[in-house]
């Protein structure tokens, strides 16, 4: 009997009732003296290891019947436009190259476009033993579709157990389309990825329940394990020229159905904040108490050749748009100045800006948590200490110029 995403072998069956027990969601129940999986099931796969007799499963690994240690190497999809890779895709090579070290297999970069076969080459040299190549006209552009039906034919093919993807919003969208197919989990936007050295499982740590907790997921029961990580997260590793790894050209024969929908042309917009690749942010929150507040923040980032960044609160409360917010639920960066001027601290905002190799803390509250992770905390008015800043600066940059 199938229902749902649980396949139930009616026959082999005893109806013990374990997985009943068991199941989180209430989606399996005990009908005559079988057990019937509903709706709510969610392949949690948390019925698979208490039935005695194996009669559950799911779909995918009864068609495919592959042992989890058939499965050998780490992927990284290196996504690119017009021809160059996006910057996510070297952090997402520099964290691929230490868990393939890890687990002491191969790493294996996945390039899909036309005429990329320099971004193929650049992947060599960040770390990748070997590359899928797929060039073709088609490929040119993103679309969902064909990348997707790609990537899950060498995942059936190839058989990687780890496929990490930079969570960019190409990433995001073709990393739930490929684990889907596969049947296999999918954790999104971590902060940290480790090697289960027992198991070789993956750990994948991020933040849950609004960012109050950290929690390392796991994929035991399906493969490839995938992640994806969000910009600027991890550092960007060194490139080595002198890295020899092979090429391997990958037949594209696209179908009408992969081709659902053409791409006309591409408008570019100013964007006006790019926190994701400043330098210096200057970052203002609730303690800046309005709108007006953010005007000492950007005279000081101006100064500081810098962009203005923002907390939630200062978002939610209409003082600054959607762009400058740095968080959990807004942009994660790493620049090597952040001055958080008015921002208590909260675990949703230290998510995005952490890793920020220095921060500077101004808030009037000495127990906010944010001087806890500050390499120089100023407790004080940020509204009157910018201003007195911007103007030391300025002085110190005069003397500088003057040859004082």
């Amino acid at each position: 009997m199938a229902q749902g995403l649980l396949l139930i072998d009616g026959e082999a069956c005893i109806g013990c009732g374990a997985c009943v027990d068991v199941c989180p969601f209430g989606a399996l129940e005990l009908v005559a003296g079988v057990a019937v999986v509903n709706a709510n099931c969610t392949a949690c796969t948390a019925c698979l290891s208490v039935c005695p007799v194996e009669a559950l499963s799911l779909p995918e690994r009864r068609r495919r019947g592959v042992p989890l240690d058939d499965y050998r190497g780490v992927w990284v999809w290196v996504e690119q436009f017009g021809g160059h890779a996006h910057p996510i895709s070297w952090e997402m090579m520099g964290q691929g190259r230490r868990l393939a070290d890890d687990l002491g297999v191969e790493l294996t970069a996945c390039v899909l476009g036309h005429g990329v076969a320099p971004v193929a080459h650049e992947a060599i040299a960040y770390g990748a033993d070997r590359v899928l190549l797929a060039d073709h006209p088609t490929l040119a552009a993103y679309r969902t579709e064909p990348y997707a039906r790609i990537l899950v034919d060498l995942v059936h093919r190839e058989r990687p157990e780890v496929f990490l993807l930079g969570a960019s919003s190409r990433g995001r969208d073709l990393a739930g389309s490929v684990a889907t197919a596969l049947y296999t989990g999918l954790t999104a936007d971590c902060t940290g990825l480790e090697i289960d050295r027992e198991t070789r499982g993956l750990l994948q740590t991020r933040p849950a329940y609004g960012g109050n907790i950290m929690a390392t997921i796991i994929t035991p029961d399906h493969r490839p394990q995938m992640a994806t990580v969000r910009h600027r997260v991890f550092e960007v590793p060194a490139a080595d020229p002198q890295h020899r790894g092979t090429i391997v050209p990958v037949t594209v024969e696209p179908s009408a159905a992969d081709l659902a929908t053409e791409i006309l042309e591409f408008i570019h917009g100013d964007e006006q904040v790019n926190l994701a690749d400043a330098r210096v942010i200057v970052s203002g929150g609730a303690g800046l108490a309005g709108s007006d507040g953010f005007a000492p923040l950007r005279e000081l980032a101006a100064l500081l050749g810098g962009a203005v960044g923002a907390s939630r609160a200062a978002v939610d409360a209409g003082w600054i748009p959607y762009a400058h917010q740095v968080g959990q639920t807004g942009r994660t960066v790493r620049p090597d100045l952040y001055i958080a001027c008015g921002i208590s601290g909260a675990i949703q905002h230290r998510a995005g800006m952490s890793t920020a190799r220095v921060i500077v803390a101004i808030n009037t509250d000495p127990h906010a948590p944010i001087f806890d992770i500050a390499h120089y905390g100023i407790v004080g008015d940020c509204l009157q200490v910018v201003p007195m800043l911007t103007a030391q600066l300025r002085r110190m940059a005069q003397q500088r110029g003057s040859g004082a």
